[in-house]
């Protein structure tokens, strides 16, 4: 069966299995699928035995050239920056155009982009934020807000990532948010959410990673016999505004930056 011999149980068979955390993931068996996407490395888990990394490094071969190719999509994203009039896309893109920069708000920080690409913050720059980030301002199309809420399935590709984008991104977050029943308010409170009535949820609120693309979150507890549940939903704008790989990029950091802020609550 290909599951057992190359996918996330043959890698989650050398990992702790302890389930501590210190990946930034709430289980070993999601660090052992993001060990196979690529969004961790063998380095994220700090209490790995030496001999596991060692079959490790020959179970994941393909890794040693993921940094040649992310960079090579960072050198894309900056070839087509230069060529955007910034003065002419700020106030289409939500953003302001200042001294030559962009200046684009995402979870209520200020991120400075210049035209060669770079980005600057008062937040430590991870390549989570700034890929979808350069991909937003370099996207051809943009739609304004609209107010109607659709499902990661719905976006333009989405059906090809949406196993991904379950296991990467709603089912952690439901764990994250299992476990720590007030993670959400603080994540309200440091990242300009606002909370929407109306929702069959315990608590629903919206996210604005980038200006145009809103992000909607509904959480309810579990009750009796069934279980929790955590959807994530989108502005329909999102479905133009950013390709569907950057929305996923997007949100999967999300729940990493996420999971962290859970684990200051330990």
């Amino acid at each position: 069966m290909p599951e057992a011999s190359s996918g996330p149980l043959a890698v989650y068979r050398y990992l702790p299995g302890t389930n501590c955390g210190r990946c930034q993931l709430p289980t070993c068996l999601a660090f052992a699928a993001a060990l196979l996407s690529g969004t961790k490395t063998i380095p994220d888990c700090p209490v790995m035995p030496e001999d596991s990394r060692a079959r490790l490094q020959g179970l994941l071969p393909g890794r040693q050239h993921r940094e040649p190719e992310q960079a090579l999509f960072f050198d894309r994203l900056e070839e087509k920056i230069r060529q955007v009039n910034f003065a002419r896309i700020a106030s289409v893109i939500g953003a302001k155009h200042e001294n030559g920069q962009l200046v684009i708000s995402s979870l209520g920080k200020d991120f400075h982009v210049d035209q060669a690409g770079q980005v600057r913050s008062e937040c430590h720059i991870i390549p989570w934020v700034r890929a979808p980030l350069l991909s937003y301002i370099t996207n051809r199309t943009h739609e304004d807000i609209t107010g109607t809420w659709i499902t990661f399935r719905e976006l333009r590709g989405g059906i090809d990532w949406q196993e991904l984008f379950t296991s990467r991104c709603e089912r952690p977050l439901r764990l994250i948010a299992d476990s720590h029943p007030d993670l959400f308010s603080d994540i309200i409170d440091l990242f300009m959410g606002k909370q929407l009535a109306g929702f069959q949820a315990d608590i629903a609120f919206v996210l604005h990673p980038l200006p145009h693309f809103p992000i909607l979150i509904t959480y309810q507890g579990a009750e009796e016999e069934l279980g929790s549940e955590l959807k994530i939903f989108f502005d329909a704008c999102c479905a133009t505004n950013l390709h569907i790989k950057s929305t996923y990029t997007l949100c999967a950091g999300l729940v990493t930056m996420f999971a962290r802020i859970a684990e200051m609550h330990s």
